[in-house]
């Protein structure tokens, strides 16, 4: 396995932060907290108790301390040196959901499928798409999440955003230059929730839209084993082409005879094979290298370099210098 247990970073950094009333922890272990379950250590951990805790210290952190966000690290690779710096998990207080016409307020920790869920109670339509995305609103924010025919930009009124000097912002999707899996946003800004616009629906219709949603997952995709969603972007439409026509990743994956390969103990899914596994003991950089492999044989069979969609954050491990190849790609 990874390092993700391992103390691998020296103490110091917790007395250059400011106090807190939240909970900071050091050489705090991420592995377990991902869906991949693999992963290092963070340098410092924080859950702020709540938004005036997160300002107060983002506010006092060092300018030259990284601060990296996790949610449920659904869609994330977190490489087996661990993350330096400060990593921030919002807890309770940050995960409030509510409705009020068709309009409906969730939190940057809420989970995605339960706006969908608080949308179809209160006969909310449109944000059913919601529901077949694993992971929080930050995170659908943070890369313009979608499936099954909707984006978060789609139904984004607004979000309000934390900038590095502890400031709040209000964005639209404009302002922020959401794109297919994209925002334009600086990395260390720190999504709080958001706004969203739904439609007056029937409840009966949106609950079978949603459970539609569900059937499809559970027969295409991996979802029971440890995975980490979608992993590569569907690459662009080339001009003059039916987008019905254009190939999707998972085709240029499996027209490269991809499907099932292995590196160490991480696989490319029999089933869905736009996702990769971690069928055991893999670590970071199987996953990564598999990736990478994967990015490789789709190039030369196809021309097209596929974009990866899984985030992926952190230092390698020593022995994984090769991974250094691969940290912009």
């Amino acid at each position: 396995m990874s390092g993700a247990a391992e103390k691998v970073f020296s103490a110091g950094l917790a007395a250059r932060l400011p106090s807190v009333r939240g909970r900071i922890t050091e050489n705090a272990p991420l592995g377990a907290m991902t869906w991949f379950g693999v992963g290092g250590p963070a340098e410092i951990l924080f859950k702020p108790e709540d938004r005036d805790d997160l300002a107060a210290f983002v506010a006092g952190c060092p300018a030259d301390v990284p601060i990296t966000v996790l949610g449920v690290a659904s869609n994330l690779i977190v490489r087996d040196g661990g993350i330096p710096g400060v990593v921030i998990r919002m807890g309770r207080d940050f995960a409030q959901i509510s409705a009020e016409g068709t309009a409906v307020t969730a939190g940057a920790a809420a989970l995605d499928i339960n706006v969908a869920l608080t949308a179809a109670k209160h006969g909310v339509a449109g944000l059913e798409f919601l529901s077949g995305i694993p992971g929080t609103i930050g995170g659908a924010l943070r890369m313009n999440a979608g499936a099954y025919g909707g984006e978060t930009k789609d139904i984004l009124r607004h979000a309000d955003v934390m900038m590095r000097d502890g400031s709040i912002k209000t964005l639209s999707g404009t302002d922020m230059g959401l794109s297919y899996r994209h925002n334009d946003l600086p990395e260390d800004v720190i999504f709080l929730g958001a706004l969203f616009d739904g439609h007056t629906g029937d409840k009966a219709d949106i609950d079978a839209r949603m459970d539609d949603i569900k059937k499809k997952r559970s027969e295409t995709q991996p979802i029971k084993t440890k995975t980490g969603g979608s992993t590569f972007a569907n690459p662009p439409v080339p001009e003059g082409t039916d987008p019905k026509d254009a190939k999707k990743a998972w085709q240029l994956v499996d027209a490269a005879g991809c499907r099932g390969l292995k590196i160490g103990g991480a696989q490319v899914s029999e089933l869905h094979c736009n996702f990769l596994l971690n069928t055991g003991g893999a670590t970071a950089a199987d996953i990564e290298r598999l990736g990478e492999e994967v990015r490789k044989r789709v190039a030369e069979n196809s021309g097209i370099m596929l974009r990866w969609e899984i985030k992926r954050i952190g230092v390698p491990l020593p022995e994984d210098k090769d991974i250094l190849s691969f940290m912009k790609a």
